[in-house]
């Protein structure tokens, strides 16, 4: 019986591809079930198989728990430390105490629990395996075939007994996958469960359209091309962002391939997806006009403040900007990052004004300039009147109608109407000047607010301010800041010296 025992060890591991304790371990498994079944009572047993010869020996164990452990059941499975101690004066809470009995032999139980303890006890080692084959392949293609097709999804058949699944939702649509078929997917998640390893795969996902442009362009796995994003309405269109690292070498040229032949093989394993390759470009309004092809951009206006971009075109081309269900302008937004705001070019030109008009009323009201003036300022790109308070004085004279003393005058003006709005509770995102700044030695009241404008409410503010952060302020030489700085400073210095 101990040779039959080390020749089913061998069989079923040659046949499995299964490690030989594994299986040991199964079969001890089994003849400590078929011993428990010899009892009347509930036990816990354990077989030791000697790996060498095949003999083996069974013990009736029971797990030594602390004397006021709630968990304790069972007098026939455990066993409290104070009566453990007795006969075993080095055990420990949590081991067991073991005691020999009689071993039942392998043979009566040989076709059927040690049968199934080695089937279930393979079947886990081979999940066990399939989950470390995959655990570190999450984000990469995979390729099988259909198995079954359910109403839920399909399952494909990977090989080495692992089978992935791709849920309805993650199908294209409208695709057709029937038993048999070959068929490539995206593996995005590996889970351990009951029924073991499941390999959950999908083929909508934009990283799936990336892989495949990975796998039918060389130049990309030669780190010649960088493919940095794309978008996805699976089934339909897609957006794909390129870049050549190698400036001799076109990007989009080498995606689509000679008569389209590299983009074609994408597209087929798309259901016929229509995919816009896009050159990508470090200036965002760039990138932004390209990943709008095929529609033309007349005219681009970027907002960094709330991420958008407004963008004409010509108004017989508007709804192919936009696309079928904005499709087009869905996807290069994706693609880009940016908020899309598609419009015709009187319409674009329409909001332009308006803002404009807007923005020359706030500089007519605050600085008390003429619609001129203002109208210049717009077009200068300056929004607030903070921007004209505290630009560097260059950057004004370099407007071609600027003087040194019109820019002298308009800033002054501008840091009136800061100080003012300050001193008059500026609205409710205004910032109050702290009592202890008002009040602060060598301190004057215009400066106190000039300081609030900009966000140095208290002494503690001030403390932190450099002298090179507000020494630009009118009336507040270096030295004078830097004398201010330091009373502000005072209280530190205070505290360290009571320590």
């Amino acid at each position: 019986m101990n040779k039959e025992i080390l020749m089913v060890a061998d069989t079923v591991s040659n046949e499995k591809g299964v490690e030989k304790d594994i299986i040991f371990q199964a079969i001890e498994a089994a003849l400590a079930t078929a011993t428990r079944k010899r009892y009347t009572k509930d036990i816990d047993v354990r077989v030791g198989i000697d790996r060498e010869s095949g003999d083996y020996d069974t013990f009736r164990r029971w797990l030594v728990m602390d004397d006021e452990d709630p968990e304790f059941e069972s007098p026939d499975k455990q066993i409290l430390y104070s009566y453990a101690i007795q006969n075993h004066p080095d055990i420990q809470i949590g081991a067991y105490v073991e005691e020999s009995i009689e071993s039942v032999a392998f043979g009566r139980i040989a076709a059927h629990t040690a049968k199934q303890v080695i089937v279930q006890k393979v079947r886990e080692a081979e999940r066990a395996q399939i989950f470390d084959a995959y655990a570190n392949r999450i984000g990469e293609l995979v390729m099988g075939v259909v198995k079954r097709s359910e109403h839920s999804g399909v399952y494909i058949d990977l090989g080495g007994n692992a089978e992935g699944f791709i849920s309805r939702e993650d199908l294209v649509p409208r695709e057709s996958v029937r038993p048999g078929d070959r068929i490539r997917a995206y593996l995005k998640d590996v889970r351990s469960e009951v029924r073991g390893p499941q390999l959950f795969l999908t083929r909508t996902v934009p990283e799936f359209l990336i892989e495949l442009f990975k796998l039918e362009v060389p130049e990309v796995g030669q780190n010649l091309i960088d493919v940095l994003g794309a978008a996805r309405d699976p089934g339909l269109r897609a957006k794909i962002a390129v870049r050549s690292l190698d400036p001799r070498l076109d990007p989009v040229g080498a995606c689509v391939g000679m008569r389209g032949s590299r983009v074609q093989s994408v597209s087929n394993e798309l259901a016929g997806e229509r995919i816009d390759i896009i050159l990508w470009d470090e200036n965002p309004a760039q990138f932004v006009i390209n990943a709008m092809s095929p529609a033309v951009t007349l005219s681009i206006v970027v907002d960094e403040e709330s991420n958008s971009m407004d963008i004409a075109v010509e108004e017989e081309k508007l709804s192919q900007a936009i696309g079928r269900g904005g499709q087009n302008v869905k996807l290069a937004s994706e693609l880009t990052g940016w908020e899309l705001n598609v419009m015709t070019e009187g319409q674009a030109e329409e909001k332009n004004e308006g803002e404009m008009k807007v923005l020359q009323k706030l500089f007519m009201d605050n600085l008390a300039v003429d619609e001129e003036v203002a109208a210049i300022l717009v077009q200068e790109g300056f929004s607030t009147v903070d921007e004209i308070a505290y630009v560097p004085p260059k950057e004004l004279l370099e407007v071609e109608e600027f003087d040194e003393q019109m820019v002298d005058e308009l800033r002054g003006r501008a840091r009136d109407a800061l100080l003012t709005h300050a001193i008059s509770g500026g609205g409710e995102d205004s910032a109050e000047p702290a009592e202890d700044l008002l009040e602060m030695a060598g301190m004057a009241r215009d400066i106190v607010f000039e300081l609030a404008a900009r966000g140095v409410t208290t002494m503690e503010d001030l403390a932190e301010q450099a002298v090179d952060d507000i020494s630009d302020i009118d009336g507040l030489t270096e030295e004078k800041a830097g004398e201010l700085i330091m009373e502000a400073r005072a209280p530190w210095f205070a505290a360290e010296e009571t320590k």
